[in-house]
């Protein structure tokens, strides 16, 4: 393996950490109670199941 072939990919792998690290942070800021809507990169995540509150209606 040549020099300029081990430098590309430490690069590579550099730039996936730090998005890794952005992605993080971004979630560590939305830990608390916020009001209003969410952010753009929130909307995206799609979630599974039922939504928060929604319960079973009682059978007669």
């Amino acid at each position: 393996m040549n020099i300029t072939q081990m430098l590309t990919e430490l690069r590579e792998e550099r730039e996936n950490i730090e998005q890794a690290i952005l992605v993080l942070e971004r979630i560590g800021l939305g830990q608390g109670k916020r009001r209003g809507r969410p952010p753009a990169w929130v909307k995206g995540i799609k979630r599974r199941g039922r939504p928060k509150g929604s319960k079973n209606k009682p059978k007669r």
